[in-house]
C-alpha cells in the first residue's frame, strides 16, 4: 500500500488524539516529526500538571501516541541550512530530510541505512516513563528560554519600517511585504540581512557571499531556496508582531508565539500540515505551495475517529492480523477529509480495491524484501568526498522499534515488540 501523504503535525494536534485515533494517523500518513515537537514534548517535564497527573505521565502518554511505524525524524532546520550554505541541494518538494544515515553501495548503486535517532530512542524510553537526567536539564533550560523571550527590541526596530510604507492590515499583507522587501533588496544585502536575522555567525557571511558570486550571482531563491524560506518566515514574524497582528506577549500557559511560528521552518518537507492551534490556522496557509494542504486538527481527528469506529465492526479474526494487513487504504464513504488528502497527494491507483483475504506477496514485494535484507547484510560502507544528492540514492532502509499494539488496535502480529524496517 502507499505509505500515505507526508504529514507534519504540531503538539496540539497529537495531544487531542486518543491512542486509537493515533494508530490510524500512523497507518494512513507518513509523518515527519519535527525537532520542535520533540523539545516541546520534553519540556512538558517542567510544566505544572493538572488533573492529578505527573509530568512523567503526561510526556509518556504523548510519546505513546507519537507515530512510530511510518514516521521519520526531520533534521533540525539549522543543520539543513548549514548543509545548503555549504553547497548541498535541499529538495523543497515535500520529501523528509533525515540525518544520520550510513552511505553504502550494493550492486553498483548507492543507498542509505538509517539506525534509530537519539530522539526516536528517547520516545521509546518515554513510553516506559524512563527519563535521563540530561533530558530533565534540557527541559528546564528550554522552558526557561521560551518563557523569557523579549520582543521589545525587534518590535521597535521593525516598527520604524512603517515610517517608509504603510502598516499591513492583515497577515496576508505582512507576508507580501516580507517577500517584496526580500526580493527588492540587492542579493548580497539580502544574504547578509537574512543570515544575521537567522543568527548565522558573521564570520561565515563572507563565505556565503563568495559562494553566491561563484555561482554567477543568481536570485536568492535559486541560490539557496531553503535559506530564502527561513528568511521569509522570520521576516514575516517580525513584521507581524510590529504591526500588532501577532501578539508579542506570551499567552498564559503557553510558550512564546515564536515557537509556533518555528514549525513553519519545516513546511517544505511535507504535503500536509495539521494543527489545532489558532495561530497556525491563520499563518500556515500563507506559506504553503499549491501542492500542499493545511488541515484543522478537529477535522482530521473526527475522520480518524470515524475510521476507528468503522474498523471496530470487523470480525476479530481479521483485526487480529494487524491493521497493516487489512487497512491498506482509507475506507470509502467514511472519512472524507482523509480521502481528499489521499486523492490530492497520491496517485489515483490506490483506489483499486484489494481482496479482503491475505494475498501472497507479489514478485515486486519479494524483490523489495530481498533488497532490504541484502542492503543490511551485504552492502559496503562508502565515504565519498561530497555527499550524494537525494536523487542519487537508489534505496534506503530505516531500523525502528514499534509497538505492535496500541490502544485496542493490533498493528502487526505477533503481539510482541518487534524490530522492523
Amino acid at each position: 500500500m502507499p505509505p500515505g501523504p507526508i504529514l507534519i503535525f504540531d503538539k496540539s494536534f497529537l495531544q487531542s488524539l486518543n491512542p486509537d485515533e493515533a494508530v490510524w494517523l500512523d497507518n494512513f500518513f507518513l509523518t515527519g516529526i519535527t525537532p520542535l515537537f520533540f523539545v516541546e514534548t520534553l519540556a512538558d517535564l517542567e510544566r505544572e500538571v493538572h488533573r492529578g497527573r505527573t509530568p512523567e505521565q503526561v510526556v509518556g502518554n504523548l510519546a505513546y501516541k507519537t507515530p512510530d511505524l511510518q514516521s521519520h525524524m526531520i533534521t533540525h532546520h539549522s543543520t539543513i541550512l548549514w548543509a545548503e550554505l555549504h553547497g548541498q541541494k535541499i529538495p523543497m518538494d515535500g520529501r523528509v530530510p533525515r540525518a544520520g544515515g550510513k552511505l553504502v553501495t550494493l550492486d553498483g548503486k548507492q543507498g542509505v541505512l538509517y539506525e534509530m535517532t537519539k530522539e526516536e530512542e528517547a520516545f521509546a524510553r518515554w513510553q516506559r516513563r524512563e527519563f535521563l537526567d540530561l533530558e530533565r536539564q534540557i527541559a528546564k533550560v528550554w522552558r526557561r528560554n521560551v518563557s523569557n523571550v523579549d520582543h521589545s527590541f525587534t518590535y521597535g526596530l521593525f516598527k520604524e519600517l512603517y515610517e517608509s510604507f504603510r502598516r499591513p492590515k492583515d497577515l496576508a499583507e505582512a507576508k507580501r511585504i516580507a517577500d517584496t522587501l526580500i526580493d527588492l533588496l540587492e542579493e548580497e544585502k539580502a544574504i547578509r540581512f537574512g543570515l544575521a536575522m537567522l543568527g548565522v555567525s558573521v564570520d561565515f557571511h563572507d563565505d556565503v557571499v563568495q559562494q553566491w558570486v561563484s555561482a554567477g550571482k543568481p536570485p536568492l531563491g535559486e541560490f539557496a531556496p531553503y535559506f530564502r524560506h527561513l528568511f521569509s518566515v522570520d521576516f514575516f514574524f517580525h513584521l507581524a508582531i510590529s504591526a500588532d497582528l501577532i501578539s508579542r506577549i506570551r499567552p498564559a500557559g503557553k510558550a512564546d508565539n515564536k515557537v509556533d511560528i518555528a514549525y513553519l521552518y519545516y513546511l517544505p518537507f511535507c504535503m500536509v500540515f495539521v494543527s489545532s492551534d489558532n495561530l497556525h490556522e491563520r499563518v500556515v496557509p500563507l506559506f504553503l505551495r499549491d501542492d500542499q494542504s493545511f488541515v484543522k486538527g478537529p477535522e482530521l481527528k473526527a475522520d480518524l475517529g470515524k475510521i476507528d469506529e468503522h474498523y471496530a465492526q470487523l470480525p476479530e479474526e481479521l483485526t487480529a492480523q494487524g491493521v497493516y494487513k487489512f487497512a491498506t487504504s482509507p475506507p470509502d464513504g467514511v472519512c472524507p477529509v482523509v480521502m481528499q488528502l489521499w486523492d490530492k497527494h497520491l496517485a489515483s491507483s490506490w483506489h483499486k480495491k484489494e481482496a479482503e483475504h491475505e494475498k501472497a506477496p507479489s514478485d515486486d514485494d519479494k524483490a523489495e524484501i530481498d533488497m532490504i535484507n541484502r542492503a543490511q547484510n551485504e552492502s559496503t560502507p562508502i565515504h565519498p568526498e561530497q555527499p550524494p544528492g537525494i536523487d542519487d540514492i537508489h534505496f534506503s532502509h530505516v531500523s525502528r522499534l514499534i509497538i505492535p499494539k496500541k490502544g485496542k488496535c493490533v498493528r502487526v502480529a505477533p503481539p510482541e515488540t518487534t524490530k522492523a524496517g
